[in-house]
């Protein structure tokens, strides 16, 4: 597998999204993840977004970070929230959700980010396994699904121990 930085709009990355959100409506009924996002949150040095490809360069995985700063919607300063972590159900069990995730802390540590979150849900867990696996814990909703009874937010501080 080979990872790559695309634009959010690159068009493997809105196939990829495509599919995530059709998994979305699978598992929530709702029609998929409406928080507000354009590509430009994911530019670089504010934040990054990656593409994994496979041996025939067929795009595989997805995922982003983007900063944020204290804000009405709960979070703080110096997070950098994770978006669109996604792996093809064909791409699954392989360590690319890990190699992912780890990418994208390492270089939102290194853009001087602070702390790592994300927002799932209760019907994925397979994404909760991945994040508590690798250091993040349960923390005070924040973002577009707060209120929502199904949204879990998670956090892990960023920092050379913890990638």
């Amino acid at each position: 597998m080979i990872i790559r930085p695309r634009p959010f709009d690159h068009p493997d990355a809105v196939k990829l999204n495509d599919q995530v959100q059709l998994e979305y409506d699978e598992r929530y009924g709702d029609g998929g993840d409406i928080t507000p996002l354009d590509a430009t949150m994911f530019d670089p040095p504010l934040g990054l977004y990656l593409l994994a490809y496979d041996e025939q360069d067929r795009p595989v995985g997805t995922g982003g970070w983007r900063s944020q700063e204290q804000n009405d919607e709960g979070y703080s300063d110096g997070d950098a929230e994770i978006k669109r972590m996604y792996v093809i159900p064909e791409g699954r069990g392989r360590g690319l959700a890990r190699r992912l995730l780890a990418a994208l802390e390492a270089d939102a540590l290194a853009a001087g980010r602070t702390r790592m979150v994300l927002e799932t849900g209760d019907q994925q867990p397979e994404a909760i396994a991945l994040y508590t696996s690798s250091g993040y814990t349960f923390c005070e909703k924040f973002g577009h699904y707060r209120l929502y009874d199904s949204s879990i937010c998670m956090a892990k501080p960023l920092g050379p121990a913890s990638i």
